[in-house]
């Protein structure tokens, strides 16, 4: 009686698996617009706007939560009262977990929170200045994957990452620099 009952719970929670193993994967064009401050206060310094691609990777752990990492890369420039000090890449991977509304059948709105590593990199900025290696902060997203084929998605979104490092002149901090982007993308998504 005990094996049946089991077997039974087990043939009623399948169906609740069934979306388990979902993923999406998407391709975007994302705008990259830092929200620059520094602390102590540095007036002028500056970091470029960019456009780059971005893949991310959804897991549907059920039909209404998702985990996203997010894969991107951008090169900036720097500049100090317009003046250019050179230029630095960030990898900024993002892990969010997500909450998929069920708006329409073809409408999926979400939002989402997590945490991004960023990692410095190709720091090529005026003889004497460097950059801490790496940050770690919060990010926040708002999205929309709007059906236009049975697994295929146009997606809009837009995220906020805290991204932060240290300024040095001559290994001496002169300021912390807050990135802070705010990313637009649209792109394609695949179900799968």
């Amino acid at each position: 009686m005990k094996k049946t009952l089991i077997a039974a719970a087990l043939i009623t929670t399948l169906p609740s698996f069934a979306h388990a193993e979902d993923w999406m994967m998407r391709v975007r064009a994302i705008q990259v617009a830092p929200d620059v401050s520094t602390s102590p206060s540095l007036p002028g310094l500056d970091v470029s706007k960019e456009w780059v691609p971005e893949v991310d990777f959804t897991y549907f752990v059920n039909p209404n939560i998702g985990v996203e990492l997010i894969l991107g890369t951008a090169r900036h420039e720097v500049t100090l009262g317009g003046a250019s000090l050179g230029k630095l890449n960030h990898l900024p991977p993002t892990l969010t977990v997500q909450y998929h509304f069920d708006a329409t059948p073809t409408i999926k709105p979400y939002v989402g929170a997590g945490v991004n590593y960023t990692r410095f990199y190709n720091v090529d900025l005026a003889p004497g200045l460097s950059v801490d290696k790496n940050s770690f902060g919060g990010a926040v997203q708002a999205g929309v994957d709007i059906a236009i084929t049975k697994n295929g998605y146009l997606n809009l979104d837009v995220k906020k990452i805290w991204i932060e490092t240290d300024v040095k002149a001559g290994g001496a901090k002169l300021t912390t620099l807050n990135i802070d982007p705010l990313v637009w993308g649209i792109g394609y998504g695949f179900r799968f």
